[in-house]
């Protein structure tokens, strides 16, 4: 006798035990939206700055409008790299919408940009598409936009042939500088300088100033 009959004999009504069978296991994964450029660029309308649509590594990112000093902080650094470029023409300061393909698949739309007077090509950039590097991305902090512009975005400008791209926190006075080369930011509260290595001279930008104005404007 077996010590499985022994086993079963002590157990009154026992039935025999179900060998143990391997079975197949299904697992359920989440299934996640891979957005294409013309999908996103069919939600863009060139009437609205608003809602903002991107499109990186397949996920749409969707900014809703912005508080006024966003807007106000966004204009003061567009202003202020305007005047500069007019001294020094080596690019050209924009601010968004825009519908930027630094890579194929993508579009991003930064707050304040420069884009180089001239292209890999050559010559000078006409139209969207001509635009393949900046030398300057800014993205002002929004509550809604932390996750995407201290990780996606900045990941994506570092690795896609932008020079410099700054984030801007206006409530907590800072300025984050990230530079492909570098592992983590400079943070900055005093003054912030760009210095292309195209220009003959840098702008530099006394961000407490920059700062106090757009609380002015905020508080009218």
């Amino acid at each position: 006798m077996t010590v499985f009959q022994v086993v079963v004999g002590l157990v009154p009504h026992a039935s025999p035990l179900r060998p143990l069978v391997p079975a197949e296991q299904t697992m359920f994964m989440p299934v996640i939206r891979q957005w294409t450029t013309a999908e996103v660029r069919a939600l863009i309308r060139e009437d609205r700055a608003w809602p903002r649509y991107e499109l990186l590594d397949g996920e749409l990112l969707v900014t809703p409008a912005p508080h006024w000093s966003h807007q106000y902080a966004t204009l003061e650094f567009a202003v202020l790299l305007y005047a500069f470029l007019a001294q020094e023409p080596i690019g050209s300061a924009l601010i968004s919408p825009a519908d930027l393909e630094l890579k194929p698949g993508t579009i991003t739309q930064p707050d304040v940009f420069v884009v180089p007077a001239r292209t890999t090509l050559g010559h000078e950039p006409q139209d969207w598409p001509d635009v393949r590097g900046l030398l300057l991305a800014i993205e002002i902090l929004s509550p809604s936009s932390l996750r995407n512009d201290r990780v996606l975005k900045r990941d994506f400008y570092l690795a896609n042939s932008v020079h410099e791209y700054w984030i801007v926190d206006v409530e907590a006075r800072v300025l984050e500088r990230w530079r492909p080369a570098q592992d983590t930011a400079e943070l900055l509260c005093d003054t912030a300088e760009l210095a292309p290595s195209s220009a003959r001279s840098s702008l530099t930008i006394d961000l407490p100033a920059l700062f106090d104005r757009v609380e002015a404007k905020v508080r009218g």
